[in-house]
Formats: C-alpha cells, structure tokens, sequence
C-alpha cells in the first residue's frame, strides 16, 4: 500500500475500536506508523450497540467518508467481512486481494463464504497471494491473477548486517531459532514444545501475538521465549539475532491454502529456513539449500540441525542461491503489475486523482 500511495491516496479502513456507552461515534484519521504516505481510517463506536446497530452505524461513517473523496475511487478488500457496510459506496473498481482462505480459520463467522461469493461477483479483479489459493479461486471469476510473497529485500537486508540485538533477546544462549508472526491455531505448539524438550542448550524466540488460542496451552520451558508482537521496522533486528529461522506451522485446514510472506523474508535476512511441509513452500522453496522441510517433531530437529550448519557459511552457496530466486521477486514488481490492471479497469478517468479504500482487518 505504501508503493500504491506514490500515485494515489490510499486509506487504509480499520476494525472498529469501542468506546463508552453513549460517546457519539467517529472516524479518526491520521497516518500510519510505519508508512506515513498511508493514510489510516479507525471507526470508533460506542459500546453496547447490537450488531445491527454497529452496521448501521458503520455504514453512515464509511459512506460519509467516502463521499468526502474527490476523483477515481478504487475499493480494495482482504475480508469480506468489510463488505456489509461497505457495499454501498459506488466505486470505479473494485479489488479483492485474498491472502487466506478466511472460512478455515478458528472462529470464522458463519456468513463469511456467502459474504465472499457476493464480493467475488462485484469485483472487477480478483488477487491471490498464493498458487494454493490461485488453484481454488480461479474458475470462480474471470479476472483472477496469482501473486505470490514478494519481499523487501532492502529492508530484511539489515539483519545481515549486524542490526542491534533487541534488549528482550540479546542476552540469550546461543544457538537462537526464531520465528515471528501471528501465534494463533495456524501454530503448532506441539512441535514447538517436543523441539524444546529435545534439545534444551537451544533458544526459541517467539515473536508476535497470541490469538485465538489460550496463553495456558502454550508450551512454557527455560528455553521458550514469547516477547510479543513487534512493528514492521523491528522484525530484521530480532531475525539478526537468530541463527535459525522456523516456520513450525501446523498442517491442518487453516494451513492448506497459506503462501506464507515471512519464507522470503527470513531468506532475505540471510538466515536457513525449517518448515513443516506447507504445500506452497514446498512447490517455490522446498528445492532450496537453505529451505529445509521436516514432517515431525523428530524430522524438524535434524532438519534445524542441517541449517544450523549452513547458518556457520554466512556467505556460502546456499545463500546465493536464495539470492538468486529472491531476485525476481520484489514489492515493486508486483505492485506495479497490479497497478497495471487496475489501470486498465478504470480505462479513461487513469488521468484523474484516484483513491483506495483498503477494507482490511
């Protein structure tokens, strides 16, 4: 969204946050933390509205925003949970950006799949962010495009060069393996806890939040360390400090379709990869020297083994190979082809201001 925002304003729509009972209800705008060229746009409802109510109420500050637009508007969804307030605001395209297969996931609403029917029948493209999800999303429109992870490789580059160890990591043991991301039921925290049990001199580094799931079933050992969520800016400096990175997901439906960002990232950062076999990475990284693919807890702890090993030849050939498949691929590549078909759709207002608004949880 920050590449979009160089040729149009981009507003980025947030899931609400509740306020008190009885407060009258608004729209807080201002820019993003880490991307001060985006706009962000936080709806703030007051507390004990039923769920009609907190519909309508959204609906009023969305079109009421929206109409405060000038020029071009392009609707970009991640959810069709945005779409029930959202539908009415007339757009000269519409985007549907689908990074997960959302029903799959634990707690997903029961109307979703209904709600994505109707947003692939009113969109004008539909994107993927994986082969997985391209194969089952594509005989369903007419416009459907795979892209695939791409990655900042400037940014991830700054764990190769001896970025500042956070204070919540830099006085643990080696060796360090770590993951960051979402800890929700997509984790494997069985796999987690049997690596931990097996080889005790080793440190995990969890980085990132706890949801859905239950901070009691998490697995808890000397040598498991949860240091929460962190910004985007922070993520190469832990991933610095590992010598290992893990994908330890679980294999399950949630998984089935995932194109996970972070294997070119922890690549990008230099480091070896271990991941359980998530069929995505399988089929783009899994022949990579640097990518290791475990099918078990036993299987994950060789496999850590081998790239540990790998991790001592920091400049070695594993490495440019990776080097060499992260090569073709870039954020502003892909940005730039979306852009293109976007263009394409608005056809002759392409020479007037345009704006996104980005419906995304």
């Amino acid at each position: 969204m920050s590449r979009f925002a160089e040729e149009m304003k981009v507003i980025y729509w947030e899931e609400p946050i509740v306020i008190a009972p009885g407060e009258t209800a608004f729209v807080q705008v201002r820019q993003a933390e880490d991307f001060p060229d985006v706009t962000v746009a936080v709806p703030h409802l007051p507390e004990g509205l039923s769920m009609p109510e907190a519909e309508a109420t959204l609906t009023r500050l969305a079109t009421n925003y929206a109409a405060s637009l000038k020029g071009a508007l392009v609707k970009w969804y991640y959810t069709p949970m945005m779409l029930p307030f959202s539908r009415q605001i007339e757009a000269d395209t519409i985007v549907y950006d689908c990074m997960d297969e959302l029903s799959q996931f634990k707690f997903a609403p029961p109307m979703l799949l209904e709600l994505e029917q109707e947003l692939i029948d009113s969109a004008d493209l539909v994107f993927t962010g994986g082969s997985s999800l391209f194969e089952a999303k594509k005989d369903r429109h007419s416009s459907v495009h795979l892209f695939p992870s791409s990655v900042d490789r400037d940014h991830f580059a700054l764990a190769r060069s001896g970025a500042t160890d956070p204070q919540d990591q830099a006085n643990l043991a080696r060796p360090r393996l770590g993951f960051y991301g979402v800890i929700d039921e997509r984790f494997d925290i069985d796999l987690l806890r049997q690596m931990a049990d097996a080889r005790p001199n080793w440190q995990f580094v969890m980085v990132g939040p706890v949801v859905k799931i239950s901070d009691e079933d998490l697995p808890r050992a000397a040598n498991i360390h949860y240091v929460g969520g962190k910004t985007y800016e922070q993520l190469p400096h832990y991933l610095s400090g590992w010598d290992v990175a893990l994908m330890p997901f679980a294999i399950n439906e949630a998984t089935r379709f995932i194109s996970p960002t972070k294997t070119p990232e922890y690549l990008a950062g230099g480091k070896p990869v271990v991941s359980t076999p998530i069929r995505d990475v399988v089929r783009h990284y899994g022949h990579l020297q640097g990518v290791q693919i475990a099918y078990d807890a036993d299987g994950f702890v060789a496999a850590c083994e081998k790239a540990l090993e790998l991790a001592k030849d920091p400049k070695g050939q594993w490495l440019a190979e990776a080097d060499l498949l992260l090569s073709a691929t870039s954020w502003d590549t892909t940005q730039a082809r979306m852009s293109g078909l976007i263009h394409d759709v608005l056809g002759e207002r392409t020479g007037v201001q345009q704006n996104m608004l980005v419906a995304a949880e």
